[in-house]
C-alpha cells in the first residue's frame, strides 16, 4: 500500500534505490506513513476512492514490519493472518520440493503485495525472504475482509490482485516450458523494468537485487545460461550492465527476442 519516495539520478529519473538499513533483525512498529500520502498510491489503490474511504483503508493498517536480508517474513505451513505491502526493499517466495531443493516462484518489490497464497487454506504455502532490509505494511486481513463487505470499489480492486497473481502463475508456467533461454531473460528484464516504472522509478536504468543463479532458478536455467545470455545482449548493444547494475539500451529490440 505505501512505499518510499523514488531516489532521483542526476539525469532526473528515478532510480531504484539501493537498500535501507533497519536497527533490528526483525520487528513491527507502529505506521506512520499513510495510504492517502503514499508515492505509490496510483499503484496500491484504486482510482475513483472517497477521502472517507481511504481514511477507512488507513486506519486498518496499524503496524510496519522490518524484515533483514535474508531473513524470513513468513514461512512455508505458518499460520496466515496477514498480508504485507512492500513499503520499501524486495523480496523472493520460494517452495521447496521433496527432494530438497528450492525453486524462486516470484520476486516483489515496493508497491507489491505478499501473502495472498495463504487466504485459501488460511497458512502459507511458499516462504517469502527479504533479498534487503526491507520494511512492510501489516494488512490484518480479517478486517480487510470487513472493509471489502462495505465498500465495493476496493472489493473489485482486491480482486483483480488476485486475479494478478493467477496471472503470474500461469506466466511463469509458460516461461519454464516454451521459451528459449533469450526469450526468457528478455521477458524477465521487460517484466522488471514494467513494474519499475509503474511505480515511478527508471524503466530503463536499475539494481538488480537478486543473483544470476537466483534470475536462472527462477526462470528455470542454470547459472551458467544465464550469464552468456547477459553477455550476448550487452555484445548486441542491448544492455549494459555493470555486476548487478542493468541498463536498457534498446528497448524495442529486448521486445522483438519475444517475437521471433
Amino acid at each position: 500500500m505505501l512505499a518510499t519516495a523514488p531516489i532521483r539520478s542526476e539525469s532526473h529519473h528515478a532510480v531504484y534505490p539501493l537498500a535501507q538499513s533497519t536497527t533490528e533483525a526483525q520487528h513491527t512498529a507502529p505506521a506512520q506513513s499513510r495510504c492517502s500520502s503514499c508515492a505509490l498510491r496510483h499503484v496500491c489503490l484504486p482510482s475513483g476512492l472517497s477521502a472517507e474511504e481511504v481514511e477507512r483503508l488507513d486506519s486498518i493498517i496499524h503496524f510496519r514490519r522490518h524484515v533483514k536480508r535474508a531473513q524470513a517474513l513468513y514461512r512455508v505451513g505458518d499460520a496466515f493472518e496477514s498480508i504485507y505491502a512492500v513499503h520499501y526493499g524486495s523480496f523472493k517466495t520460494t517452495v521447496l520440493y521433496d527432494d530438497g531443493r528450492e525453486q524462486i516462484t516470484g520476486f516483489q518489490i515496493a508497491g507489491e503485495l505478499l501473502g495472498l497464497d495463504g487466504i485459501s487454506a488460511e497458512k502459507y504455502s511458499c516462504d517469502a525472504i527479504a533479498m534487503e532490509d526491507s520494511e512492510l505494511c501489516v494488512i490484518p486481513f480479517q478486517h480487510l475482509e470487513e472493509l471489502c463487505r462495505q465498500h465495493e470499489q476496493i472489493q473489485r480492486h482486491f480482486n483483480k490482485m488476485m486475479s494478478g497473481e493467477i496471472v503470474r502463475e500461469y506466466g511463469l508456467i509458460l516461461l519454464l516450458g516454451n521459451m528459449r533461454a533469450e526469450e526468457r531473460v528478455a521477458t524477465f528484464l521487460l517484466n522488471l523494468s514494467q513494474r519499475l516504472e509503474a511505480r515511478g522509478y527508471s524503466s530503463s536504468e536499475f539494481n538488480l537485487r537478486m543473483t544470476r543463479e537466483e534470475i536462472g532458478d527462477y526462470l528455470g536455467m542454470k547459472l551458467e545460461t544465464v550469464s552468456r545470455t547477459f553477455s550476448r545482449f550487452q555484445e548486441q548493444g542491448l544492455i549494459s550492465t555493470h555486476q548487478k547494475h542493468i541498463r536498457i539500451l534498446d528497448k524495442e529490440r529486448l521486445k522483438r527476442i519475444l517475437a521471433r
